[in-house]
């Protein structure tokens, strides 16, 4: 049956002879999107079945069925009230732009409608606008486009693909107000706005602006938005120790000169508190460098953290000093082992000393200790110069007692051994 269609359907192209529900339908869209072909039919073929073919209807080209309504890439809808067949087209590839018909059975020749798809690429653009500006701060995506698009639907979504920008749109022309962001059509000067309100760094990136175009591809154009640090003269860091003063320097601009001048702390601008009122803190400007000093006595571990070195009062970039301060605590501990270990090293020396001055003698008292041979010989020779000394002596006591009549008669009976061998020292000095 579908080769007689088709035989039919041949024909009647080549004679001019097809039955169109309309005028050639025109679809567009972007290489790995998605779209939606939708035909509309007369009265009276609401319970006919529908189907979508491609190129010339043959055998292999009929892509889906009303009575099929869902197979990989493609799903059919049959809106009977409003007598519209749709047939949604996925996952889309270049081979897939060409010619289509959708078609509704019927006994004889079927009615067609021709349907032509487009593709383009699912990027943008050839030119980009690129916009700076810096956190805290607004900044303005600005969207041109022709007179001709005044009163068209108008929105703008954040990356780089076309084919799904509509459904990720952050603000569009229908809704002007969503969060920090604000949307803006001055018609007059052919431009929308979308603006940013306290912007971060994660609002950097690309932006596209649309203008939606209904059956053909929308217009596009790209704007990269770049959202710096918001920051200063100058960025610096500094250290210091815990109940040690401190001092550094901030810079400032020369036409500044007679602006007064002061210090925050915080991680930004926003949450910046003046620190100036605490006694331990002090700012003195001696108005002839373009710097001012920041003195800071007996630091504090809670003093670490970033301060922001100011000269202007609104606060424009470029007008003041981030300064990172890091403070390291004292230890001291490390102080009281020092002592400890000299201490020990100390007495480590004079033990060792003492004990090699006990060696010593006992070497000496070992040397000088005379063997037991030695002192029994000794003890002999002694005793018989101690005999010799003790006759001596009673000669002489002998004589002296002739000499003094009168005096008493020595005892020599009283002469001990102990005695005779203390004269040991006396009879040697007298041999000598």
């Amino acid at each position: 049956m579908w080769r007689l269609r088709n035989l039919l359907f041949t024909l009647c192209i080549a004679l001019g002879c097809v039955t169109s529900a309309g005028g050639v339908i025109l679809v567009t869209g972007y290489v790995g999107g998605k779209v939606n072909v939708s035909c509309t039919y007369g009265h009276g073929y609401e319970s006919y079945e529908k189907y979508l073919c491609k190129d010339v209807c043959g055998d292999n080209d009929v892509l889906i069925t009303t009575s099929q309504q869902k197979i990989p890439k493609y799903s059919a809808c049959d809106d009977k009230k409003a007598r519209t067949f749709t047939v949604t087209v996925s996952d889309l590839t270049s081979e897939d732009a060409g010619k289509y018909w959708c078609g509704v059975t019927r006994t004889g020749q079927d009615i067609y409608t021709e349907v032509k798809l487009k593709l383009a690429p699912d990027s943008c653009c050839n030119t980009v606008t690129i916009i700076q500006s810096y956190e805290g701060y607004s900044g303005d995506i600005i969207c041109s486009y022709e007179p001709r698009y005044q009163n068209y639907f108008k929105y703008i979504c954040r990356g780089k693909r076309s084919s799904t920008c509509l459904q990720q749109a952050l603000i569009t022309s229908d809704n002007k107000q969503n969060g920090r962001i604000k949307f803006n059509d001055d018609k007059r000067s052919g431009k929308f706005t979308m603006t940013i309100t306290s912007l971060a760094q994660s609002d950097s990136g690309t932006y596209l602006c649309g203008v939606q175009k209904n059956s053909v591809l929308d217009v596009f154009s790209a704007v990269e938005l770049n959202v710096k640090e918001w920051c200063c003269v100058k960025s610096k860091t500094t250290s210091g120790t815990a109940g040690y003063p401190l001092t550094f320097q901030c810079p400032y601009p020369s036409q500044h000169h007679d602006n007064s001048k002061f210090l925050c702390k915080g991680d930004h601008r926003n949450n910046c508190t003046n620190v100036t009122s605490q006694s331990r803190f002090t700012v003195q400007d001696d108005g002839f460098s373009h710097f001012f000093l920041v003195m800071i006595a007996e630091l504090e571990t809670a003093d670490a953290g970033t301060y922001w070195c100011g000269s202007d009062s609104q606060w424009r970039v470029e007008n003041y000093t981030k300064v990172e301060l890091s403070v390291e605590a004292v230890h001291y501990a490390v102080y009281a082992v020092v002592p400890v270990v000299l201490l020990i090293c100390v007495l480590v020396i004079i033990y060792k000393y003492k004990c090699y001055n006990v060696r010593e003698t006992e070497a000496v008292m070992n040397r000088n200790t005379p063997k037991a041979e030695d002192v029994v010989d000794a003890e002999e020779g002694e005793i018989y110069g101690n005999q010799e000394f003790v006759v001596t002596f009673k000669q002489q006591s002998a004589l002296n007692h002739f000499d003094d009549p009168g005096g008493d008669e020595p005892d020599y009976k009283n002469f001990t051994t102990e005695e005779l061998y203390s004269n040991e020292n006396y009879h040697k000095a007298n041999k000598r």
